[in-house]
């Protein structure tokens, strides 16, 4: 069977493209993956400048709704890893390790994934003191010395959330000032539990078998010094998904995909890129649908063309 349309991610580019793609009769086959469906937002908590929502909402309830949405429509959603991509060609093949799905176009959305540090002792650290998610972690840290690394909304968000738990939380920052939006980062300058390391950066972990206290660098004036942590969350930014294309789209510099603005088209007919994936500037989940919104919709052209 050729598909209309197959998805590869979900989250709410994904979402929001099935939700139009199955709208417009194409009966849409989402690959959400295994572990990873509903994309960055299932390891956030409050979401609260999404249209709709006066008193917010989860991160994972947004999430859910999308995808029942999806579904109310006829999207045909299945939990696999996808695991090759072949593009090229009228009649598109995606992989997963259960079957191979042909589509006529297939639109990415795989979304982000979180930045490291780059430390040696990173890897051995995490998951034992070193964490990239405080929804998914913020527990273990009861009462505990916290320290998040970042400086824009999702470090003031992380570190909101962690003044539940931790006995203190400190913000580390390489420069002096944040980079968050006004209203996040009033609230986490105001916190009384929350302190600032300004022109710092962790260069090192202390710990055999948990994280003890992280090393600190003065960016000015290269003095290091110890801080005692039990938890350090690392909240700098993203990483595209782009390793299923790097070889076959155009990628930037910063490796998101490359689209013709203001369509999600891509460099190969029948292809198309929304969400984090293929947006170096806003990554906020308002975006990502409006751009899931726009591949649907490209898509739809495109096979209107194939059919004319």
């Amino acid at each position: 069977m050729i598909h209309d349309v197959v998805i590869v991610g979900s989250g709410p580019a994904g979402y929001t493209a099935a939700i139009y793609a199955a709208r417009a009769q194409l009966e849409p086959v989402l690959l959400a993956g295994s572990v990873t469906a509903g994309g960055a937002l299932m390891n956030t908590t409050e979401v609260e400048n999404y249209p709709g929502f006066t008193d917010g909402i989860l991160g994972p309830e947004l999430m859910t709704h999308m995808q029942e949405q999806a579904e109310r429509f006829g999207t045909d959603i299945r939990y696999e890893d996808v695991v090759s991509l072949e593009l090229e060609g009228e009649v598109k093949r995606v992989s997963t390790e259960e079957a191979v799905y042909e589509a006529r176009t297939v639109i990415i959305s795989t979304g982000s994934e979180y930045r490291t540090l780059g430390l040696p002792d990173e890897a051995r650290l995490s998951g034992h003191g070193v964490s990239y998610c405080a929804t998914c972690d913020g527990f273990f840290f009861k009462d505990k010395p916290i320290v998040v690394v970042g400086g824009g909304d999702s470090a003031m968000e992380e570190a909101l959330f962690l003044t539940r738990f931790g006995s203190s939380v400190t913000v580390v920052h390489r420069r002096d000032e944040l980079r968050a939006s006004a209203v996040m980062a009033k609230r986490a300058l105001e916190h009384p539990k929350i302190d600032f390391a300004w022109n710092s950066v962790v260069v090192g972990l202390n710990g055999q078998d948990v994280l003890e206290s992280v090393v600190l660098e003065d960016t000015v004036t290269g003095e290091r010094r110890e801080l005692p942590a039990a938890g350090l969350f690392v909240a700098i930014g993203q990483t595209p998904r782009t390793e299923l294309v790097a070889e076959v789209l155009t990628l930037d510099e910063a490796g998101y995909i490359v689209v013709d603005s203001p369509s999600q088209r891509t460099g190969i007919p029948g292809v198309f890129a929304c969400g984090d994936v293929a947006d170096p500037l806003y990554q906020q989940a308002i975006t990502a649908a409006g751009s899931g919104c726009r591949a649907a919709l490209d898509a739809e052209h495109y096979l209107e063309t194939l059919r004319s």
